[in-house]
């Protein structure tokens, strides 16, 4: 049960951000500039880090959001994105984007500077400015958003095909007002 009353009953994020749109609609831009707008990294790959974040955070709204929306967006789909999840190590995904998503656990487990090593390996891998940039940017946004859900207790959707049918509407329409379904 959530800790806040709520007048819609939409699940996780989307419920906080129909009650507050006022904070909702600055949230909304700002998923929409950091996976959806032009970047070094395409959006599917944006979504996994945003998916991996969550999932480390243990927020599974989220984490079952982006990597829906992920999904729908690389190849390899749901499976790929199940495996990168579980082990980014040995997921079919380019050494530049495992690069990244070490970057973004470590961004993720403390709020201290990324390891020069991770920055290395990134670097190694063809990890850019605008890469590394953008990566730490979405991991920090995600521990945001992961606490805002997971503080207020959001509740699950009832059934899993939502972060499908959320999925459609973002690789659509991107984050925007009234569209927003799974942030």
């Amino acid at each position: 049960m959530p800790h806040i009353s709520l007048n819609n009953d939409l699940p996780g994020i989307t419920g906080l951000m129909a009650q507050r749109p006022d904070t909702g609609g600055p949230l909304g831009d700002l998923a929409n500039a950091l996976l959806r707008a032009p970047s070094s990294l395409r959006p599917g790959e944006r979504e996994l880090i945003a998916a991996y974040v969550s999932q480390l955070n243990g927020t599974e709204f989220c984490s079952s959001s982006h990597g829906a929306f992920a999904a729908a967006q690389l190849a390899g789909g749901r499976e790929l994105v199940r495996v990168a999840l579980s082990d980014p190590g040995t997921a079919p995904i380019s050494a530049r984007l495992r690069a990244l998503l070490a970057v973004a656990a470590e961004v993720q487990s403390a709020a201290r500077p990324v390891s020069d090593q991770a920055i290395a390996a990134a670097r190694a891998e063809g990890a850019d400015d605008t890469d590394l940039h953008d990566t730490v940017l979405i991991a920090a946004a995600f521990c945001m958003y992961n606490r805002y859900v997971s503080g207020l207790a959001t509740e699950l959707p009832d059934d899993d095909a939502y972060y499908e049918h959320a999925a459609l509407r973002i690789v659509t329409d991107g984050y925007r007002a009234g569209t927003v379904q799974g942030a």
